[in-house]
């Protein structure tokens, strides 16, 4: 039986962990070459030991616009035609509220969440729609529709990637390239343990008592959006472990 994904070559952001690794992982797994974008060359090295020669490790920063661009461009030679592209690269930082909130948090989340998205976009579009073949899979948040507390500029950072996604199916409309944003729930990864600047217990508090969701999860429903027939696109689909849901109104009492 064929690999569904055979054929097929991925770029993938942030895969040197969580969501990113999980579909490199998947993807190699399903007959497809990966290009992995990760800052940690170190993990590619290893990924690429691990997985064999269908993983081609880019190691740079999704946020280095020059470095992005010689990769990506065409003139180097080395990335090969892309028929997707999972941005998965993203970070959530700090949970204060906004009076508190760090601007640097905010400044880096928004240079790898929306600008690092849109560029890597940008330059890889041209040649998919050249093609007439092409998937662009960004990895939003449940947290871009609702929000909570100390999530103010990550959740709008999501919210843009899901209003930036549908934007870009609009525009291409007439074309065969398809787009999809996958939204996750609480999702087990490195991710808390960024957020918390590297404090692991205070991470794992996030999950405690109960089950969320899993890298592999996560990469489980993007290689089944891209193995949709191609007349079928997934516009959004959004998914949280059983043990969440998404909260009623809060409401703040004066006490007398």
């Amino acid at each position: 039986m064929t690999a569904p994904l055979e054929g097929f070559t991925a770029l993938v952001t942030g895969a040197s962990s969580g969501i990113g690794l999980a579909c490199a992982e998947r993807f190699i797994k399903d007959g497809a070459t990966v290009a992995a974008v990760a800052r940690r060359a170190d993990r590619l090295t290893a990924l690429a030991r691990r997985l064999g020669p269908r993983l081609l490790p880019f190691p740079l920063d999704v946020t280095d616009r020059e470095a992005v661009t010689r990769a990506l461009d065409g003139s180097s030679g080395a990335m090969p035609p892309l028929d997707i592209l999972v941005n998965a690269a993203g970070m959530a930082l700090g949970l204060e509220p906004v009076h508190r909130a760090s601007i640097d948090d905010w400044d880096r989340m928004i240079e790898t969440n929306c600008r690092a998205l849109v560029f890597a976009t940008r330059l890889v579009l041209p040649g998919m729609v050249a093609r007439g073949r092409g998937h662009i899979v960004n990895i939003g948040s449940v947290a871009g529709t609702y929000p909570y507390p100390g999530g103010n500029v990550y959740g709008a950072t999501k919210a843009f990637v899901r209003q930036f996604s549908l934007a870009i199916r609009s525009d291409l409309l007439g074309t065969p390239v398809r787009v999809t944003n996958v939204e996750p729930g609480m999702c087990d990864t490195e991710f808390s343990t960024v957020r918390f600047s590297g404090d692991k217990s205070k991470a794992d508090k996030v999950y405690e008592g109960m089950t969320p969701l899993g890298a592999a999860d996560v990469a489980d429903v993007v290689a089944w959006c891209v193995s949709r027939p191609a007349h079928v696109n997934v516009n959004t689909i959004e998914l949280m472990p059983v043990q969440q849901a998404f909260g009623a109104f809060a409401i703040h009492r004066d006490r007398a």
